[in-house]
């Protein structure tokens, strides 16, 4: 069964797009400020088959090639995955040879990379709905993709082929990098918000983080006890977490490897050896928010569950069933959730001021690993709130 991924992408106030993707051959591009004044008129929304969510379409002439407006996409086949993407002019391409490059991307331009059954992927022009790139290399179901935040247009794709694969869009789609190292499939991977480390998840209990710079593999995590589906970083890259079908949500630092936290969703918790059998309470995906103090997980038990990094038990709770994939917005304010038939749903996220200490700490792990924070000078607790401990 394909997953029906939602994407919200933000690069601009009014050049955002939401994405998803029904499970067949077709994407729908909205823009994402009419998503979210559908979903303030008439709160949770399931917004599949909506005709108020459909925009007419607009003539693609020069004057309105910038303005946020609906797309169907054709990608030919069924659609497993989606990852936005946009470049910054001042990052250059890793490839040093440009001169022959088709295609110039600009600030001002958003891409649509999608993730295929028959193992291609298609890159597109969010705008125009054009067609840009067809990466052809996998030999499997393409299972998710990511792009480096850093806007140099790097997009990394996870596939049942058992690899990873790095392409340079800025390079015309070239594939610079294969990263082997999963026996089973690949299920999802996750850039750090620097763009420096990657994380990628599959079955056999697998995560893996790999130097991005050198295209090595820093580590592998041992910890869930069955399959493992999604991964996010935590806005400051301090964090990790990861959805298994183990029934759990674990918090790593990445950094060192440790476990810093686990979100339960069966209690008693199994047991490793029945780890595997609570298959009505697999979790499908987790997502943090940008807030770095919220964590949303979507289990089989028919539930989405709002986390606090510091609490045990969910802050919030919404039904929801046959769920597969979350993902928050931009500025975190609305979880969009889709589901086997195809249906993304929304929720309002649990709205809380960071605390200053929060915010400081933010500031100072998006700079700072964890082996720099542990040689400060400064009182051990002082040293564990900075790591996540307490």
């Amino acid at each position: 069964m394909a997953s029906f991924p939602p994407r919200v992408n933000e690069k601009e106030i009014d050049g955002s797009y939401f994405a998803w993707s029904q499970g067949h051959r077709t994407v729908k591009l909205v823009p994402w400020s009419q998503c979210l004044q559908n979903f303030l008129l008439h709160g949770t929304k399931n917004v599949t088959n909506s005709s108020s969510l459909r925009l007419p379409r607009q003539n693609s002439d020069g004057g309105q090639k910038n303005k946020p407006r609906e797309h169907i996409i054709d990608c030919g086949d069924i659609v497993w995955s989606l990852a936005f993407g946009s470049s910054v002019p001042e990052k250059q391409s890793r490839c040093v040879n440009i001169e022959w490059h088709r295609f110039r991307f600009g600030q001002d331009q958003l891409l649509l990379a999608t993730g295929l059954n028959n193992g291609r992927i298609k890159i597109w022009d969010v705008y125009t709905g054009k067609l840009l790139l067809n990466l052809v290399d996998h030999t499997e179901v393409v299972r998710d993709l990511t792009f480096a935040p850093d806007g140099s247009l790097i997009l990394v794709s996870a596939s049942r082929d058992k690899t990873l694969r790095v392409w340079d869009l800025k390079d015309d789609g070239n594939m610079m990098k294969v990263l082997r190292g999963h026996q089973n499939w690949v299920y999802s991977c996750a850039f750090s918000p620097d763009s420096s480390m990657l994380c990628s998840v599959g079955a056999s209990k697998a995560v893996f983080l790999w130097n991005m710079d050198k295209y090595t593999m820093i580590r592998k995590l041992e910890g869930h006890h069955h399959d493992v589906v999604a991964c996010d970083f935590s806005p400051d890259g301090a964090l990790l977490a990861t959805a298994s079908y183990d029934t759990r949500v674990y918090i790593w630092d990445p950094h060192n490897g440790d476990i810093l936290m686990e979100f339960g969703h069966l209690f008693p918790p199994p047991t490793p050896i029945f780890a595997g059998g609570a298959n009505d309470r697999w979790v499908r995906s987790v997502s943090f928010s940008h807030d770095g103090l919220h964590v949303a997980s979507l289990a089989d038990d028919k539930m989405v569950r709002f986390w606090r990094i510091d609490e045990d038990y969910p802050v919030q709770v919404a039904p929801l069933s046959n769920g597969l994939c979350c993902a928050f917005s931009t500025d975190g304010s609305v979880l969009a959730a889709g589901t086997h038939d195809g249906s993304v749903y929304f929720w309002a996220t649990p709205r809380q001021v960071p605390s200053l200490q929060h915010l400081c700490r933010m500031s100072i792990r998006r700079v700072m690993p964890t082996q720099e924070v542990q040689e400060l000078p400064i009182p051990s607790k002082l040293l564990e709130f900075l790591s996540y401990r307490i």
